[in-house]
């Protein structure tokens, strides 16, 4: 009798969560993926496999002209792991498929934005810790819309907002990459200063115009970078359910496994190539994260590399020439 209940209880949580996981139209990507990771014998995905869905693989030395803060390869380095110890909680060695079902969920399942805004922080701070160098922020809970404490600091700032990018672009860079990406990072200055002008408490000292980002040391409250990132860049906190639903689908549709859903990264370059557009992809993801409609996406490809081949028609004006009868500028037809 006993059996016969706790049978039926889990035939009908996996029922629950694999209608959850169809509202979000990836099931059968949850399925190939987890046929593809799953021990046969055990029925269960090895831990350290998991791990390796969502981390990132270094196969050269970061070279030190990319003017990446130091900390920053630890960060990635550590990511899958920590995505896999906060949402696929397990007490064994392996994830189990209802297991699997309800850590995606809690990645990628439908829920609020300030809900998500709070996954990320708690996902950069578990990170960070693993890294070695954990935030002063805190949770009152493990509830996804808890409320969070502490500050972060205008260096941690300056690292996540890399990190979201990555995530974000996770899928695109897969697709480009042939057998090693190059990541060239957006200038995310303006971001940061965004942030630091609207959370910190006290910048009456300081001068936006003239600073080193890099050196800046501010204390940012926060529940104020939260409703930040809400009200100011509220797409962002879409950037890591992008980035699990890119590394499942890429395995699903993968002829091998593991290897073709890793990102290789060789390098990583933190100084923005140069632009023949007066949009750059700095300023194009800042205005895209701003956005909620499938203009965001459009905005940003105008911009992003491997796609910018300097023949964009939907761009209102466009850098083309120095020459004065022109004015530098040409009209463009812009967005219906």
């Amino acid at each position: 009798m006993g059996a016969s209940s706790s049978t039926e209880k889990i035939s009908a949580e996996q029922h629950e969560l694999e209608t959850l996981a169809t509202s979000t139209g990836s099931l059968p990507s949850l399925q190939k993926a987890f046929e593809k990771l799953a021990d046969p014998q055990t029925k269960s995905i090895p831990l350290k496999s998991l791990q390796k869905c969502f981390c990132f693989n270094f196969r050269e030395p970061i070279s030190q002209a990319s003017h990446m803060p130091e900390n920053f390869p630890k960060l990635l380095s550590n990511l899958g792991t920590s995505i896999v110890d906060l949402f696929f909680i397990t007490d064994k060695e392996g994830v189990d498929w209802i297991q699997f079902l309800r850590g995606y969920i809690k990645c990628c399942g439908r829920m609020p934005t300030s809900a998500l805004i709070n996954i990320l922080c708690k996902l950069y701070a578990a990170t960070s810790s693993k890294a070695g160098f954990p935030l002063k922020v805190e949770f009152e809970s493990d509830d996804i819309d808890c409320k969070i404490s502490g500050y972060f600091t205008s260096r941690d700032v300056l690292m996540f907002l890399p990190i979201c990018w990555i995530m974000s672009q996770s899928s695109r860079m897969l697709k480009l990459s042939q057998g090693q990406a190059k990541i060239e990072m957006p200038d995310t200055n303006h971001l940061l200063l965004s942030a630091v002008t609207s959370c910190a408490e006290d910048v009456k000292g300081l001068n936006v115009w003239d600073c080193s980002i890099s050196d800046m040391e501010v204390q940012l409250p926060a529940q104020k970078f939260h409703m930040w990132v809400l009200s100011t860049v509220p797409t962002l906190a879409h950037c890591f359910t992008q980035y699990v639903h890119a590394r499942i689908r890429r395995l699903a549709i993968s002829e091998d496994n593991l290897e073709h859903s890793n990102l290789p990264i060789s390098d990583i370059c933190f100084t923005e190539s140069p632009s023949k557009h007066l949009l750059t992809c700095g300023r194009a993801w800042a205005i895209s994260l701003t956005l909620r409609s499938t203009i965001s996406e459009e905005v940003l490809n105008t911009c992003i590399t491997g796609n910018a081949d300097g023949t964009n028609h939907n761009l209102l004006y466009r850098f083309v020439t120095l020459s004065p009868d022109l004015r530098i500028f040409t009209l463009r037809r812009t967005y219906c």
